[in-house]
C-alpha cells in the first residue's frame, strides 16, 4: 500500500492553512524534503484515533501526532457533539493534565476551545492525578471531561483521554461519534482557538477532600492502620503527578511513615531517572526498591505519570523485595477486599479477560459473582453503568497494574490503590503476617496461577501492517500446542465466536467484537493475543496455573511454572 502520495497531500493540506504557525509549516517542509519518507508517512499517513485509553501519540507536526491542530480537532469534535447530545441544557466539562512536556500547554488549549465553543469549562490550575478527573466530572455534574496524558508511554508521547458525563472514558457510540465530528472538519479554520474567559473557571480544593473522604470510607480494618500507623513505606512518583495526591491521602488514613524517593519527586516530563516511566517495568521501580531495601519497608509502590497505575513491591521471608505482576498484585487485593466485605448478597466485581482467572476462582468460591470485559477500564465503567441499581458493585482490575475499589472513580485509580496497599500491609503487619505469607496463603487457597508477557514492539506505518499480519496468520493457523499441552479451544473475539478443537463445536461470544485470540489447553492454560490499543505493541499473554500443596513447595512449583512460561514462549515463535 503506497502511503507516501496521502501523506504528502495531507502535509500539503496543512501548509495551504492559514492557522498553522510559521514554525510548524517549516518542519512539514523539512518533512517534504528529506530524501527519506518515513518521517513524513509517519507524521502524516493517518489520523489520530480514539483505542483504548483515547488519543496518544508522538508530540510533533502532523495529522498522526499530537499537537494543537490535532488537541483542537478532537476538542472541536468533542464540543460539536456535546452541544448535539446534550441540546438546550448549560455544558460543562472538567480539565486536568499531568506531568508531560506541554500537557499543560495543550490543557489550555483544550479549556479554550471548549470555552469558545459556550462550554464551561472547570480547569484545574495545577498538574493531578486521572482519576481525580474522572471524580470531579461526576462531583461537579459535568457532561464531559478531559484529561491531557500519554499515561506510562515513553516521554516523546502526550494523548487526550476523553470522558462522558459518568467520569467514565469514552465507549461506543459516543467514541465513534466523536471521531465522525472530528472527521467533518475539513479545516483547521473551523476550529474556535479563541477564547472566552469568563467561561474557564479554576477547580478548587473541594473536589480533592470530597475524594480523600470518599476512598477513607472504602478502607477496611482501619484500626489496623491506628496501631501500624508507624510502618515504613515507600512511594515514588516517577516524576509524575502522583505527587500531588498519594502522600496526603495516605496521611489522612493515619499513616505517618512514608518515605518519598526524592530523586523522582520532581514533576519533569523527561523523566530523567527512568528509560520509561512505566511502573510494569523493574527497572522504572528500581530507587524505589533500593530505598525499601535500605529501610527495611513493608512495601513499595510507584505510580505512572497519570496516576491510574501502580507498580507493588514486597519483601520475602528473607527480607528480600521483589515486585508483584498486575495479576497478583490485583488477586492480592481483592483476596483482601472479598475477605473484608461484609455484604456479599447481589455484589460484583469486574476484570478484563486478559486478566488472571485466579480472580475469578476466587470470586466464586467467596460468593461474588466476577464480570469480564473487553481490555481497557472503560469498557468495566460500561458494565458499572448497565448493573446500576442492579448489584452493587465493589472492585475491578486489570494485569497492567490497574485497580479501582468503590464506585466514586469510573477509571483505574492509582491513588486509591496506594491506599488499599497499604491498609493491606498495616492489617498484614496487625496479624503478624506480611504481604507474602498472604500471597502464598491466597495459592494455597485457590490454586498458583503464574503469568507471563511478551511485548513486542512495531512502530509506524510499517510496523502497524507486521501487527495486522501476526493476527491474521494467529487468526489462520491457531498453534495446535503450548508448552507440550494440546490447545482444545479457540477464542476469536473479532469474530465473536468460542470454538471447541475437540468436538467441533462453535458458540457465540456475548462481548462485542474487538481484535484479540484466545488459546486455552487441556490443562487449563490460557495465552491471549492482542494488538495495544495505546502502543506501538501487539500483546501475548501467558497464563498457567498448578496446586500448591505447602509453602515449602512454593519455590519448585515457581520455577517449574516459569519453565512452561518460557516453553510457551518459544511455541508461540515471536
Amino acid at each position: 500500500m503506497d502511503l507516501l502520495q496521502p501523506s504528502k497531500q495531507k502535509a500539503a493540506h496543512w501548509l495551504n492553512s492559514t492557522v498553522i504557525d510559521a514554525a510548524s509549516k517549516e518542519e512539514i517542509n523539512n518533512l517534504l524534503a528529506d530524501s527519506n519518507p518515513k518521517n513524513l508517512i509517519d507524521s502524516f499517513y493517518k489520523d489520530l484515533e480514539f483505542g483504548t485509553g483515547g488519543l496518544r501519540g508522538i508530540m510533533g507536526v502532523g495529522a498522526n501526532c499530537i499537537n494543537q491542530y490535532t488537541i483542537g480537532a478532537a476538542t472541536q469534535g468533542l464540543a460539536n457533539y456535546l452541544k448535539k447530545s446534550f441540546a438546550n441544557q448549560e455544558i460543562k466539562v472538567a480539565i486536568a493534565y499531568d506531568s508531560r512536556n506541554n500537557s499543560q500547554a495543550l490543557a489550555q488549549i483544550t479549556a479554550n476551545v471548549f470555552s469558545a465553543n459556550g462550554i464551561t469549562v472547570h480547569l484545574f490550575p495545577e498538574l493531578r492525578p486521572t482519576p481525580l478527573l474522572s471524580f470531579a466530572i461526576r462531583y461537579l455534574k459535568c457532561q464531559s471531561g478531559v484529561v491531557i496524558t500519554a499515561s506510562h508511554n515513553p516521554k516523546e508521547y502526550n494523548g487526550y483521554k476523553a470522558y462522558w458525563n459518568d467520569g467514565a472514558q469514552l465507549v461506543p457510540p459516543h467514541d465513534k461519534n466523536v471521531i465522525k465530528e472530528v472527521e467533518a472538519i475539513t479545516s483547521f479554520e473551523q476550529i474556535l482557538f479563541t477564547p472566552n474567559p469568563a467561561k474557564i473557571i479554576a477547580v478548587n480544593a473541594e473536589v480533592e477532600n470530597a475524594y480523600y473522604a470518599a476512598v477513607t470510607k472504602l478502607i477496611p480494618r482501619q484500626d489496623s492502620i491506628t496501631r501500624q500507623k508507624n510502618i515504613p513505606l515507600v512511594y515514588s512518583s516517577i516524576h509524575g503527578a502522583g505527587i500531588t495526591m498519594v502522600p496526603e491521602c495516605l496521611k489522612r488514613m493515619g499513616f505517618e511513615n512514608l518515605q518519598v524517593v526524592d530523586e523522582q519527586r520532581q514533576p519533569n516530563g523527561n523523566f530523567p531517572t527512568v528509560q520509561s516511566p512505566n511502573p510494569e517495568e523493574r527497572s522504572a521501580m528500581q530507587m524505589a526498591l533500593n530505598k525499601a531495601q535500605a529501610i527495611n519497608a513493608e512495601l513499595v509502590m510507584a505510580t505512572d505519570p497519570d496516576t491510574d497505575r501502580v507498580g507493588i513491591g514486597i519483601k520475602d521471608d528473607a527480607g528480600q523485595f521483589f515486585l508483584l505482576n498486575g495479576n497478583q498484585a490485583f488477586a492480592l487485593m481483592m483476596w483482601f477486599v472479598l475477605k473484608n466485605l461484609k455484604e456479599k448478597q447481589n455484589a460484583y466485581i469486574a476484570k478484563t479477560i486478559v486478566t488472571t482467572e485466579l480472580v475469578d476462582d476466587m470470586a466464586r468460591e467467596l460468593g461474588v459473582e466476577c464480570f469480564n470485559t473487553l481490555t481497557g477500564f472503560k469498557y468495566i465503567a460500561e458494565l458499572m453503568r448497565e448493573q446500576e441499581g442492579k448489584k452493587k458493585f465493589i472492585a475491578a482490575g486489570e494485569e497492567s497494574y490497574g485497580y479501582m475499589v468503590g464506585d466514586f472513580v469510573r477509571d483505574k485509580d492509582a491513588v486509591s490503590a496506594c491506599a488499599f496497599f497499604a491498609a493491606m500491609a498495616a492489617a498484614a503487619k496487625d496479624d503478624g503476617q506480611t504481604l507474602y505469607n498472604w500471597l502464598l496463603a491466597m495459592y494455597l487457597e485457590f490454586g498458583f496461577y503464574k503469568e507471563g508477557l511478551i511485548n513486542l514492539v512495531r512502530k509506524g506505518a510499517e510496523g502497524e501492517q507486521q501487527i495486522k499480519d501476526m493476527m491474521k496468520k494467529f487468526r489462520e493457523a491457531p498453534p495446535a500446542q503450548l508448552g507440550g499441552e494440546k490447545v482444545v479451544r479457540v477464542l476469536d473475539y473479532k469474530l465473536r465466536e468460542e470454538r471447541n478443537l475437540i468436538s467441533g463445536g462453535r458458540k457465540p461470544i456475548a462481548l462485542p467484537a474487538s481484535d484479540v485470540l484466545q488459546f486455552y489447553t487441556q490443562q487449563g492454560t490460557k495465552v491471549s493475543v492482542r494488538p495495544s490499543g495505546t502502543e506501538p505493541k501487539i500483546k501475548f499473554y501467558v497464563s498457567v496455573k498448578s496446586v500448591l500443596k505447602s509453602t515449602s513447595e512454593f519455590e519448585v512449583v515457581n520455577k517449574n511454572l516459569d519453565d512452561k512460561i518460557k516453553a510457551i514462549e518459544k511455541d508461540l515463535a515471536v
